[in-house]
């Protein structure tokens, strides 16, 4: 539990300096942003190291976003320091100027100033790099026919409502390196929901601190910091097919005999799919990933709200075993681990418990969430200042509750326009450890996350931060009244 709390400290904090530089800080030309925002903007150019090196305590922003610059403390030396950024010939913001460091935050606070009023007088070209290739590229200008679009993507691309889930993806996606050379035309038709769920994991990760490299074709990232290294291999459970490649209707569920039977016998199927066919590539066997802990993350997008309830499905695959519950007679809950032995579905039946196939020593965690969805880049978009200003979210959903004697967890409804309202990217992203992993990885430098251990008598040991949602749905709606005023 101390290590749920670091990723929520450290955001409260950042949110309250912010609050105070807002209060504090009037100087020409030069406004505050919050955190979130200035992350948007360039939070992908950071260098892993410079978190172990200095403290950021002020992010603003300069003609209108020509320029963003940020206000730093040195660890060791406790003093100031200013970094401007401007954008490359690919439209990303990297650093072009570091003043001198200040004893004193309000003379660096100034010296910044007049440094990004300098910058942002130069030249487009001054602020280019010199090692960008290619030309910057337009990620919702439509690569293929307009009747081959995926219908999200449409709505992605046109609609006000994802307003906000448009501004925050653009300037990401520049930092999105396309090692296969597809990833726009996916993105835009048949791939949409494994090529957002990969944004989602990208975001994820660099707010954990990691550089990510994409080097090499798979897989599809490889993570690095002072503190770790490993690789990760993203996949998605899809919508059934036919041989023909046409959509199969979903199973029934009108009854709690059907949702039972979907939640234990089809869905665990298709998690297990999705996973074995992962395995069976053997990406441990590549030279790179030689001796790197290297990890699967997954997420269902098999049906439009299936993600919402099929968490219970991957639990009971992945470990291999249901948890039945009584009471004592002082009425204690008390937890019985039941093997589950096979999954059926019709004719097909495969093997429960992920960790238990021969080769997953290999894998050293699987990571689920069922939060890497265009809903969580609206809300995240919305919170960094993106999108119109008539868009009203609301999501409401369930998270853990951590009363020990309780077997249903908390239902939550909260309006993501409040003032109060926060939220991270890795907020509900889970992660299973293998505990046969030859390389396993150390659950503290994985921070914010939810940690989730197997044992061999089916218990499992769990580190949950203190606000976990296990699932939710995002309303979205135009305020009229916005309209007429704008």
């Amino acid at each position: 539990m101390e290590e749920a709390g670091v990723c929520h400290v450290a955001n409260v904090c950042a949110q309250t300096r912010w609050a105070v530089a807002v209060g504090r800080l009037i100087l020409c030309n030069m406004k505050p942003i919050s955190p979130i925002r200035w992350d948007a903007l360039a939070g992908y150019a950071r260098d892993p190291k410079t978190m172990f090196m200095a403290e950021e305590v002020g992010w603003y922003e300069h003609a209108s976003e020509r320029v963003v610059g940020l206000l730093i403390r040195d660890y060791e030396d406790n003093d100031y320091a200013g970094v401007i950024f401007g954008r490359d010939k690919k439209l990303r913001f990297r650093c072009v100027s570091i003043n001198d460091f200040n004893s004193r935050r309000r003379h660096a606070e100034v010296a910044l100033r007049r440094e990004m009023e300098r910058v942002a007088a130069e030249p487009d070209t001054d602020y280019h790099q010199g090692d960008e290739r290619g030309k910057p590229v337009d990620f919702f200008k439509a690569v293929v026919p307009e009747a081959r679009l995926n219908p999200n993507f449409v709505k992605l691309r046109d609609e006000e409502a994802f307003s906000a889930a448009r501004g925050i993806i653009e300037p990401m996606m520049r930092w999105y390196d396309d090692v296969d050379g597809n990833f726009i035309e996916q993105f835009q038709t048949t791939g949409f929901d494994a090529r957002i769920w990969e944004l989602y994991l990208f975001a994820a990760f660099r707010e954990m601190n990691y550089g990510i490299g994409r080097v090499h074709a798979v897989p599809d990232f490889e993570c690095t910091n002072p503190l770790a290294t490993f690789a990760v291999e993203a996949t998605t459970v899809n919508p059934s097919q036919d041989a023909a490649g046409a959509p199969l209707p979903e199973p029934p569920l009108n009854t709690p005999e059907e949702i039972r039977a979907y939640l234990t016998g089809y869905m665990p199927i298709k998690y297990g799919s999705a996973l074995k066919s992962k395995l069976d590539k053997k990406y441990w066997a590549k030279p790179h990933l030689a001796g790197m802990p290297l990890m699967f993350a997954i997420q269902d997008f098999s049906a439009p709200p299936s993600m919402i309830y099929t968490r219970s499905a991957f639990e009971h695959y992945i470990v291999g075993y249901a948890h039945d519950w009584d009471r004592d007679e002082s009425g204690q809950l008390r937890i019985h681990p039941r093997k589950i032995n096979t999954h059926r579905w019709g004719s097909k039946e495969i093997s429960s418990g992920f960790f238990e196939l021969p080769g997953t020593e290999n894998i050293s965690a699987v990571a689920f969430s069922n939060s890497g969805t265009i809903s969580k880049f609206n809300r995240m978009g919305l919170l960094a200042g993106f999108g119109s200003s008539r868009l009203r979210l609301v999501r409401e959903g369930t998270a853990v509750d951590h009363d020990p004697n309780v077997t249903e967890p908390l239902k939550f409804r909260r309006s993501v326009n409040d003032p109060d309202y926060s939220e991270t990217w890795v907020e509900g992203l889970d992660f299973w450890h293998n505990p046969k992993a030859l390389h396993p990885i150390d659950p503290r430098v994985l921070p914010g996350a939810a940690h989730h251990r197997p044992e061999s008598d089916g218990q499992v040991q769990h580190m949950v931060p203190d606000w976990h949602p296990l699932g939710s749905i995002t309303l979205h709606w135009l305020d009229r009244a916005e309209q007429q005023r704008a």
